[in-house]
């Protein structure tokens, strides 16, 4: 375990708050990096992908690095420019 994690594992369980927000705010750092990923794995930059969806680049910026408040037209919007299709699924 790194000191990282130990620091994060410390935090956790000092804090019930720290826990649950650090958990919430990993889930869309992750999902930023995966919309990141994907624009990159389809060779584009954020200026066509922002052409592509009609804004500009710092909306395409905003998006990819908080992922945590993005409307489900917008990420639809956003899959279709990158050549990927959005699928939701509600897991248990």
């Amino acid at each position: 375990m790194s000191d990282l994690e130990k620091y994060i594992a410390k935090r956790k369980k000092r804090s019930s708050r720290f826990a649950k927000n650090y958990e919430n705010d990993y889930e869309a750092f992750e999902f930023s990096v995966i919309l990141r990923q994907a624009r990159e794995q389809s060779g584009i930059t954020q200026e066509v992908v922002a052409k592509r969806l009609g804004t500009k680049k710092s909306a395409i910026s905003r998006i990819e690095n908080h992922a945590e408040d993005i409307r489900l037209s917008t990420l639809d919007k956003y899959a279709r420019a990158v050549g990927k299709k959005l699928r939701i699924e509600l897991v248990g």
